[in-house]
C-alpha cells in the first residue's frame, strides 16, 4: 500500500539537543516488481528490538509509505522471527508486500541467519516460519543456483463475508455508471486472507482506468455493519497483459492508503474470490496459479503471483509470491 504523499528517507526523530541517539538501521525496497521504481515501496527495520509500539508507529509515518516492517526476536520457538506491520495509522496483523518484500531483500542480503541455509540449497525452496500479527505461518523461499527467486507467503485460511448489494452506492463510491458495477452474477464481497477487503468486480478494463473514487462514500460503505472492512479492491477479469487472470486497484481510505500499487493480502482475497466464482481459467488445475496486475494506473506497474488450494472450487488454502528489488539504505536517529 503506497499514501498519497510520496516522502520517505532518513528519520530523525530527535535533534542534537537531545542527547545521544538509538541507531537502527533500515532500508527501503520496491516489492511485486523485478525494477526499481515499480510495484509497492517499503520500509524495512531489520533489528526492531527496543523499539516500543509508539515509535513503531511513529516511524511508519514518518516514512509515510503504505506500510513498514519491523524485524524482532520472535517469541514462538517454531518462528525464525517476529514481523510487525504498520500503515502510517495502525498496525496490520498481515499484509502481504511487507513479507515478500522483508524475506526477499533480507534473504538476498543472507541476514536472519538465511545466508549459508540458503547457499547450501543450491536450488530448491527453503520454509521458514514467520510470528505475525494473524499467528505463526510458513513463508517459502524459492531459490536457484544459490540466488533467491521468489519469495511465498501462506495466508491465514480464506474467510468469505459480507455482500454488498447495493450497486447503486457501490456505483457512486467508484464514479462509475452502475451497469459497469458488478455486471455478472458473481458478488461484491468481503474477503479475508487476514485482513477483510471487499472485492468490487466492474465490467472492463476501462471501467478500472477510468474509476474515480470517492473516498468520503467509500469509507461510509466500508464501514457499514454488514461489510466491516477497511480496504477496497476493484478488478476486471479484462488485463493488460494476457497472462494476468485480473486488473486490479485497492484503495483504503480508512488506513490511510489513498491507492495501493500492489497489495499482496488484497491479491489472495481476490484469487480465493476469483476459485470461488469460477472466474479463475482452469479451476480443474489445483492449485489454481494466478497472476493478479496491480499499479498500472499509478505509473508503477505490478505483478503478484497466487495458487489457490481448493476442494471442489472452494478455496481452502492461499499462497502468495513475487519478487522485491532493494533501493535504499539508511539510519534511524531516535532520542536515547
Amino acid at each position: 500500500m503506497t499514501t498519497d504523499s510520496g516522502r520517505s528517507g532518513a528519520v530523525s526523530a530527535g535533534s542534537a539537543k537531545s542527547g545521544p541517539a538509538r541507531e537502527f538501521r533500515f532500508l527501503q525496497a520496491d516489492v511485486f516488481t523485478d525494477r526499481v521504481f515499480a510495484g509497492n515501496p517499503l520500509a524495512i527495520v531489520p533489528d526492531a528490538d527496543g523499539l516500543s509500539d509508539g515509535e513503531m508507529q511513529r516511524i511508519a509515518t514518518e516514512m509515510n509509505l503504505s506500510e513498514t516492517a519491523f524485524v524482532l526476536r520472535p517469541t514462538e520457538v517454531q518462528a525464525l522471527c517476529r514481523l510487525r506491520i504498520f500503515t502510517p495509522r495502525t498496525e496490520l496483523p498481515l499484509a502481504g508486500h511487507p513479507v515478500v518484500g522483508t524475506f526477499f531483500i533480507l534473504a538476498r542480503r543472507g541476514e536472519i541467519g538465511l545466508g549459508e541455509a540458503l547457499a547450501s540449497l543450491g536450488t530448491g525452496v527453503h520454509r521458514i516460519h514467520q510470528e505475525c500479527g494473524a499467528g505463526v505461518l510458513p513463508v517459502d523461499i524459492r531459490v536457484r543456483d544459490g540466488k533467491v527467486e521468489q519469495v511465498v507467503m501462506t495466508q491465514a485460511p480464506p474467510r468469505f463475508f459480507g455482500v454488498a448489494t447495493d450497486r447503486a452506492a457501490l456505483a457512486r463510491c467508484l464514479g462509475l455508471p452502475r451497469d459497469e458495477v458488478v455486471p455478472g452474477g458473481a458478488p461484491a464481497q468481503v474477503v479475508s486472507t487476514a485482513l477483510p477487503q471487499l472485492m468490487v468486480p466492474v465490467r472492463s478494463l476501462r471501467s478500472v482506468e477510468r474509476l474515480e473514487l470517492d473516498p468520503v462514500a467509500t469509507r461510509g460503505l466500508l464501514h457499514r455493519e454488514d461489510i466491516g472492512s477497511d480496504c477496497m479492491m476493484v478488478f476486471s477479469t479484462e488485463t493488460v497483459d494476457s497472462d494476468s487472470a485480473a486488473h486490479a486497484r485497492m484503495f483504503a481510505p480508512g488506513l490511510g492508503v489513498t491507492e495501493d500499487p500492489a497489495t499482496g493480502s488484497a491479491a489472495g482475497a481476490l484469487g480465493a474470490w476469483l476459485v470461488r466464482h469460477g472466474q479463475a481459467g482452469d479451476r480443474g488445475a489445483n492449485p489454481v496459479r494466478l497472476v493478479i496486475e496491480q499499479g498500472y494506473e499509478m505509473g508503477r506497474p505490478s505483478e503478484i503471483h497466487v495458487e489457490v488450494d481448493h476442494e471442489d472450487g472452494e478455496p481452502v488454502e492461499v499462497r502468495v509470491g513475487g519478487e522485491a528489488v532493494e533501493v535504499a539504505e539508511g539510519v534511524l536517529r531516535l532520542p536515547a
